[in-house]
């Protein structure tokens, strides 16, 4: 595409039978709407939207091909003629609006949140509180089958293709890895043994669906787990998996269960490109590579760089429905880029609400919360440019209302100003790029330096005034808290004064934690860099390790750090789920010591 702004990501993939119109795809993500009351009108909504938006492909969240792969109890699940019928109404949505959509299979295995979940060994997870049950030979069989009967139903359904989920530790990838297939049949023992189990899936899909189906097959190209599989593994596994039949080979990266960040806002853009280019060559189907790309110009790169022929993203999908149609418009300052913090779609799901997303709350939502143009034009003052301020008065100007935005300070963004500093949380700097252009676009009018006084808003003739102005922090009744050698977290982080070499911080919350990472820190964050990061969390980019593990290297600490909280239980365990962990690892590897239960009595 010689006049794109992105030739190799908006270039048309031809597949032979059929034709993507662009490299992007919408990877799979459970979003909580297959199993909510009128879900797949909500899903229909849903997925037509991105299709509208000019994604390429889209692959749905995970659907079990029987209740032993269920991911929790009554989890969403295709095996009948019935089922497949309610489907249509999602297939039919996307191909309305000239999109492609693929559905994923997934059995979880082992990952299984309940008493029915089975494996290749009756192995339990680390993650999971259920031993699962042992297959025997003619379950493996009837596992086939269903994966088989699964596919079948999806193209009965209207799905342009099937992507087959063979990594993340789910089931596929349990039999594939000795660390957990101990079996002595001919599904176990020797690694071309231990491969049949995916092979057969594969293969006996193509035969079941005909040449002109889509079947994606999830690689799962490194584990991150001790005696996982090795690089020669996987590049025998993906010339497998072709000869059986697959269209096209998408990358998987790490197990759930692995202690690695994968898709976090602190694992570097783009971050594990490298271990799809390994593969590029070596198979004659194309290969998706994935995580962390949130980006066109990213998308671009990586496209143009050899490391992949297409680039998948499951929540900048969720941040924004349009990313593709404004990117070929050329508008990509417009894009709400999506930030990796995982707090309102990955740990809504696992605790089991909906999915939506903290940039875009109409992520999931498309059938409830629409933003239709006014029918009276409002004057309204908006009080306070930190992300609430500037969300109102930019959906409120879209709408059509006359919008007058007031900060005190010199900029907008309020405490994202303060985030944007922490390493590891660079890609908030991308949200106040996307307000900015969001406030310029919509016409609102920005007032800077401004402290907006009840005399003044009444003066000026608001017919509605929104206060938005945020929080402050509470000083502490402690003995000696106004000494001079205690600082607030805003003058570390805004006004950055100097900080000494010890330091104790009071409060094991979100921003202790934060201002922790902060003060540990010098020079590059490794956030920013591949390389660093995975040297900092055991990768081993030469892949001379099975699962790819090194021991971690992480940087000296620049100080030594005391995290106190005055509460029982370990610090952090009230942060979210699926990036606690991760501060927590973090910190303990930069050697910060985090003390529970700390009575605080004076400061001298």
């Amino acid at each position: 595409m010689p006049n794109s702004p992105y030739p190799h990501l908006l270039a048309p993939l031809d597949l032979g039978f059929t034709q993507l119109k662009n490299r992007v795809l919408m990877g799979s993500m459970h979003t909580g709407l297959e199993e909510t009351a009128n879900g797949f009108e909500k899903m229909a909504a849903y997925f037509a939207e991105r299709a509208r938006g000019g994604v390429g492909l889209i692959v749905t969240g995970g659907i079990a091909p029987n209740r032993a792969g269920w991911v929790g109890p009554f989890s969403a699940r295709l095996a009948t003629d019935a089922a497949a019928r309610k489907h249509r109404i999602v297939t039919d949505a996307v191909h309305a609006e000239g999109g492609k959509i693929c559905m994923q299979i997934l059995h979880a295995g082992r990952y299984g949140y309940h008493p029915l979940a089975v494996a290749p060994s009756a192995i339990k997870s680390p993650i999971s509180p259920f031993r699962p049950w042992a297959l025997s030979g003619r379950g493996v069989e009837r596992t086939i089958r269903d994966f088989v009967n699964c596919a079948a139903l999806a193209q009965e359904a209207g799905y342009d293709g099937v992507e087959v989920m063979g990594s993340e530790g789910y089931l596929i990838n349990q039999f594939i890895v000795s660390k957990t297939n101990k079996r002595k049949d001919q599904w176990g023992g020797e690694f071309k043994n231990r491969i049949r189990f995916p092979i057969e899936i594969v293969r006996r899909i193509r035969e079941r669906v005909g040449p002109n189906f889509i079947i994606i097959y999830r690689l799962s190209m490194l584990d991150l787990v001790e005696d996982g599989s090795s690089w020669d593994e996987v590049e025998y596994l993906a010339s497998e998996i072709e000869a059986a039949g697959a269209t096209i080979i998408n990358t998987g990266i790490g197990w759930h269960e692995a202690r690695v960040p994968t898709i976090a806002t602190m694992v570097p853009r783009g971050g594990f490109a490298w271990v799809t280019k390994r593969l590029m060559g070596k198979v004659g189907i194309p290969l998706i590579t994935t995580n962390r790309i949130n980006t066109p110009e990213l998308g671009e790169q990586i496209i143009a760089d050899g490391c992949a022929d297409m680039v998948s993203m499951a929540r900048p999908f969720l941040a924004d429905p349009d990313f593709v149609k404004k990117a070929a418009e050329n508008r990509a300052a417009e894009i709400n880029t999506c930030i990796g913090c995982n707090q309102a779609c990955l740990d809504h799901i696992f605790n089991r609400n909906t999915a939506s997303c903290l940039v875009n709350p109409r992520a999931a939502r498309e059938t409830e919360l629409n933003y239709p143009p006014v029918t009276r034009r409002k004057k309204i003052g908006v009080v306070g440019a930190g992300p609430a301020g500037l969300a109102f008065a930019s959906i409120a100007a879209e709408r059509g209302h006359e919008v007058h935005l007031f900060e005190a300070s010199n900029e907008i963004g309020g405490q994202f100003n303060l985030a944007k500093r922490i390493p590891g949380k660079e890609e908030f700097y991308e949200t106040l790029r996307y307000f900015r252009k969001q406030l310029d676009v919509h016409g609102v009018q920005l007032h800077l330096n401004t402290f907006a006084t009840t005399e003044m808003l009444g003066a000026q003739g608001f017919e509605e005034v929104v206060v938005a102005t945020g929080v402050s922090p509470r000083v502490l009744n402690i003995e000696g808290i106004r000494h001079s050698k205690v600082l607030s977290y805003i003058e570390v982080l805004r006004d950055k004064k100097p900080v000494g070499n010890t330091v104790a911080i009071i409060g094991a919350g979100g921003i202790g934690f934060d201002v922790a990472e902060y003060l540990v820190h010098q020079g590059e964050s490794p956030s920013t860099n591949v390389e660093a990061f995975m040297k900092e969390w055991g990768v081993d980019m030469s892949y001379s390790n099975r699962g790819a593990l090194a021991k971690p290297k992480p940087e000296a600490a620049a100080r030594e750090i005391y995290l106190l909280q005055r509460s029982k239980g370990k610090p952090g365990d009230r942060l979210a789920k699926t990036t606690g962990w991760i501060h927590r690892a973090a910190l303990r590897m930069k050697k910060v010591q985090m003390l529970s239960e700390v009575t605080y009595k004076r400061v001298d």
